[in-house]
C-alpha cells in the first residue's frame, strides 16, 4: 500500500494565519492510495485548519497541493470535490426539517425530467448506502428526530455517495458506541480495499492504532512527526502530542462512598424508557454505557425534567420528588451537562462570562439590578480554577476549543454549587490533555462529596473512572456491574448475551 514511490495526495509546505496568528507554519502531509493515515494533535494543533484547507473551505497562504504529482496553484471546494476529495467535519451540516434522505442528498438531488425531485430513488439510494454502513433509520424522518449519533452516520454516508478518492474523517467516532465504531471500521477497511485513502482524525489513542497504517502528530500548527502506527505507542504519540508525559489519563481517587443521593425506581417513558432503576450516592461516580438508542440521554434527561415520565419515581435524599423539571431540578441541587455542548450546552455568539452565568442568573440580581461585579468574580474564579483559556471573560465562546468549551459548560453549573451532577459524554470531542483536566475535576467533584451520574460511549473512560457501572439496552437497565469488571463483560451485556450481572 504505502510501497509506492510517489503519494497520490502531497500537501506539502502549508501554512496559514488568521488576524496574524500563525495557525500552521510549513506543515506537510502525505496520502497513499488505500492507507488509513491518522492525523492527531491537541484541540487549536491545526488538524481540522490543514483538512478544511484540503476541502477548499479555506485558502492557505503559502504552500501546495499536488494531486497525483501535479501541483494545483488554483484550489477551492469545487476543484476539492472534482479531484475525489470529501470530508466528514466534526461539526454536523445537516438541515434539522429535511428527511435523512434529503440530507444525504443534499446538493446531489436525484431529478425526474429534469425537474422534479425523484424521492423515490432518493429514500432507496439513502437506505442503502445507509444499510452498508451499518444503520436502519426510516430515511423518511426529518433529521431533528434522529440521536448525535445517528446524525453523525448521515453524514458519513453523505461523503460516501460521492467518487472520492481522498476521505477525511473528522472526529468520525465522536458520538459512536463500540458496536457503531466496529461498523465504520468494517467500512474503512470495505474503502480502503477499493483504492481509497482515508485521513482520520480521531482524540481516541486506541483507535488510530487499530484502524491507521501511518500517524502523523502536529503541534502548535507545526508537523512534530510522522511514523507507522506499528512503530507507535500511546505515550509516544501523547508526548509528541503535548510535549510532555501523562502519567495517568484517568487521576481517580476512589473512596468509600456516603449515604443514597439520588433514586430512579422503574422510570418509564412514552418513547423509550422502561421501568429504569439506579442508584448515586454521595462521593461515587456511576458510570452509564450502552450501545446507540440504548435510552442513556433520555434517562439523563428524564432525571434532569427535560423530558417528562409517565411511570416510576425519583427520589432525591430520600425524598420522594412528584414532579421534576429543569428549574426544580436545579433548586434541589441537580446540575445536568448536555451530550451535544455545541447545541445545547454553549450560547456561541456569547462571551465567556455570560456563558458561566447562563444558568443561575437570578443568584446576580438583587432589587432588579444586575449585580455585574459579582458576575465578573465568580466567571474570574472558574476561568482560574478550570484553566479556561484563553482567560478572557468577553471572548466568545464559538472561537475557544472544544475542550475549553466545555470547561465553560462545567463551570456554568459549578457555579451554582450542584449535589448531584449528570455529565453526558463529558469528553466527547477534546483532546487528550483537556479530557486529563475533565477527569480530573470530575474525581475531584466526587471526593468532595458530590454524587456524579457519568454517560460515556467511551469504555476505557466508564473502566478508569466509575466506581459502579449501569449498562443499558433497548430502555432499560441490562446489568450492573463493579468497577473491577472489564470491557468484554460490558459489551456482551450491551449486546444482549447472557454474561450480564442483575
Amino acid at each position: 500500500m504505502t510501497d509506492a514511490k510517489e503519494p497520490s495526495l502531497l500537501l506539502k509546505n502549508i501554512s496559514k494565519s488568521f488576524s496574524g496568528v500563525q495557525v500552521l507554519n510549513s506543515v506537510d502531509f502525505s496520502l497513499y492510495s488505500g492507507e488509513v493515515h491518522v492525523l492527531v494533535g491537541e484541540n487549536g494543533a491545526g488538524k481540522s485548519t490543514l483538512m478544511k484547507i484540503l476541502a477548499g473551505a479555506y485558502q492557505h497562504d503559502s504552500g501546495d497541493i499536488i494531486i497525483d504529482g501535479v501541483p494545483h496553484p488554483r484550489w477551492n471546494p469545487a476543484i476539492a470535490r472534482s479531484k475525489g476529495v470529501g470530508m466528514v467535519y466534526q461539526e454536523f451540516n445537516l438541515l434539522p426539517y429535511r428527511s435523512v434522505a434529503e440530507n444525504v442528498f443534499l446538493g446531489k438531488e436525484e431529478l425526474k425530467f429534469s425537474l422534479l425531485l425523484n424521492r423515490k430513488k432518493m429514500h432507496e439510494i439513502a437506505s442503502q448506502q445507509l444499510e452498508a454502513i451499518g444503520i436502519k433509520v426510516d430515511t423518511r424522518s426529518d433529521i431533528r428526530h434522529l440521536g448525535v449519533a445517528q446524525q453523525q452516520m448521515i453524514e458519513i454516508a453523505k461523503a460516501l455517495l460521492c467518487d472520492v478518492r481522498f476521505l477525511v474523517l473528522d472526529e468520525p467516532t465522536s458520538a459512536l458506541t463500540f458496536l457503531e465504531i466496529d461498523r465504520l471500521f468494517e467500512t474503512i477497511q470495505h474503502l480502503k480495499s477499493k483504492g481509497v485513502g482515508i485521513i482520520y482524525i480521531s482524540h481516541k489513542m486506541g483507535e488510530g492504532q487499530t484502524i491507521g497504517d501511518r500517524i502523523t502528530v502536529l503541534r502548535d500548527g507545526k508537523h512534530i512527526g510522522t511514523m507507522p502506527v506499528a512503530e507507535s505507542s500511546t505515550d509516544k504519540i501523547i508526548k509528541m502530542m503535548i510535549g510532555r508525559e501523562i502519567k495517568d489519563l484517568f487521576p481517580r481517587h476512589f473512596c468509600e462512598p456516603g449515604k443514597l443521593a439520588l433514586k430512579i425506581n422503574d422510570i418509564g417513558t412514552k418513547a423509550k424508557l422502561k421501568n429504569v432503576s439506579l442508584e448515586v450516592r454521595y462521593g461515587e461516580i456511576v458510570g452509564i454505557t450502552g450501545l446507540m438508542g440504548a435510552g442513556r440521554t433520555e434517562t439523563a434527561r428524564a432525571i434532569f425534567g427535560l423530558d417528562p415520565y409517565s411511570s416510576g419515581s425519583i427520589e432525591i435524599d430520600g425524598k420522594n420528588v412528584n414532579r421534576m423539571i429543569p428549574s426544580l431540578a436545579i433548586k434541589r441541587g441537580i446540575g445536568y451537562v448536555s451530550e451535544d455542548r455545541k447545541q445545547d450546552g454553549i450560547f456561541k455568539n456569547l462571551g465567556i462570562m455570560e456563558n458561566i452565568s447562563m444558568a443561575g442568573l437570578g443568584k446576580y440580581f438583587r432589587s432588579g439590578i444586575l449585580n455585574r461585579k459579582k458576575e465578573v468574580e465568580i466567571a474570574q474564579k472558574f476561568i482560574k480554577t478550570l484553566s479556561i483559556h484563553p482567560p478572557n471573560l468577553k471572548k466568545r465562546v464559538q472561537f475557544l476549543s472544544g475542550g475549553n468549551q466545555q470547561k465553560v459548560v462545567m463551570a456554568r453549573w459549578l457555579a451554582l454549587e450542584p449535589r448531584i451532577l449528570i455529565l453526558d459524554e463529558p469528553t466527547r470531542g477534546i483532546d487528550v490533555g483537556s479530557k486529563t483536566e475533565i477527569h480530573a475535576l470530575i474525581d475531584k467533584l466526587a471526593n468532595q462529596g458530590n454524587a456524579i451520574l457519568m454517560i460515556s460511549s467511551e469504555l476505557p473512560e466508564i473502566l478508569g473512572m466509575s466506581d459502579r457501572i449501569y449498562v443499558m439496552r433497548d430502555g432499560s437497565i441490562a446489568g450492573e456491574f463493579d468497577r473491577n469488571t472489564d470491557s468484554e463483560e460490558l459489551i456482551r451485556c450491551a449486546m444482549g448475551e447472557k454474561s450480564c450481572k442483575e
